[in-house]
């Protein structure tokens, strides 16, 4: 199957915003934070954050990575499952597959969920013309991310650096200021996204 046909044959997995509202709440209780704390550090409506810990909302990217940055994780985090074994192995049928509501973007959680490694491992199959714009600048930590594009072509602007990518080109960043992906073309791309999160000093 092509990606074009991944895009168009995607649905919403089941359960995923219930998956998302359990993984915002039982990250808030375990940091203590209350709603309006939470509101606060990530810039995200206290109404909102009811709304996704309640699962009656699809929320975009966008909204998801200000609240992964509030929270002290990775955006990745938010999709993953629980699990009472944490397991080395992901087999590609229990990999949480989710789609962006604004952009139609479609990202994979690879790495196991719950296994205990800093490295995560996302694909992205990103649809012709899209954009997606992360505002935040500081995040917890210190987060090294790497893009390697597999097919199609990303445009990717970090802070004031601007970078074009084709099949085969790897970007390495840190995550220290706002950025933003676009796909120029009329065709989707995929590429596979590493990403490297150190604790807060």
């Amino acid at each position: 199957m092509d990606i074009t046909s991944s895009i168009q044959e995607f649905s919403l997995a089941p359960g995923i915003n219930e998956r998302i509202a359990a993984c915002v709440r039982e990250l808030r209780d375990r940091r203590g934070l209350s709603l309006e704390a939470l509101a606060e550090a990530s810039g995200v409506s206290r109404s909102m954050i009811s709304l996704i810990e309640r699962g009656e909302s699809s929320p975009t990217a966008v909204v998801l990575e200000r609240l992964a940055t509030g929270l002290g994780v990775s955006l990745a985090t938010l999709f993953e499952a629980p699990a009472a074994t944490p397991h080395p192995v992901s087999r590609r049928p229990d990999q949480v597959e989710w789609r962006d509501p604004a952009s139609g973007y479609l990202r994979r959680n690879v790495s196991p969920g719950g296994f205990p490694s800093p490295i995560q491992i996302v694909e992205v199959v990103f649809p012709a013309g899209a954009r997606v714009a992360y505002e935040t600048a500081a995040r917890p930590g210190i987060t090294h991310q790497q893009v390697w594009v597999l097919e199609g072509t990303i445009k990717v602007v970090l802070g004031e650096e601007r970078f074009e990518l084709g099949a085969g080109d790897c970007l390495a960043m840190v995550l220290d200021r706002p950025i933003t992906y676009h796909n120029p073309a009329a065709k989707p791309a995929r590429y596979c996204v590493v990403i490297v999160a150190s604790p807060p000093a």
